[in-house]
């Protein structure tokens, strides 16, 4: 059983940035795609960002050029490095891992950013 705990979140002003990580235990990151999802009061959760186990990157367009997802092996940890932060960027933020072959998901239990204006 995989379990992923999220860290890194709080309160920012607008412009600031924060670094989520995703710390796994379990199973071996590089078996995964891991990916960052944020819901925010009132919305249906979003994808943001995924990482494949080759190193391939997508983005929400809304975070493109601001937001780099990673993830360390060697740590099993998965971040999400958030610049240029914007109100609208509030939510609860979700780490999840997808296995490549079997497809199980696993979720984290989130973690609350909030950018004040």
């Amino acid at each position: 059983q995989v379990q992923l705990v999220e860290s890194g979140g709080g309160l920012v002003q607008t412009g600031g940035s924060l670094r989520l990580s995703c710390a796994a235990s379990g199973s071996n990151l590089s078996l995964y795609v891991m990916c960052w999802y944020r819901q925010a009061p009132g919305s249906q959760r979003e994808l943001v960002a995924l990482i494949t186990p080759g190193g391939g990157t997508n983005y929400a367009s809304l975070v493109k050029g601001r937001f780099t997802i990673s993830q360390d092996n060697a740590k099993n940890t998965a971040y999400l490095q958030m610049n240029s932060l914007k109100p609208e960027d509030t939510a609860v933020y979700y780490c999840c891992g997808r296995h490549r072959i079997s497809g199980a998901e696993f979720w984290g239990q989130g973690t609350q950013v909030t950018v004040s204006s």
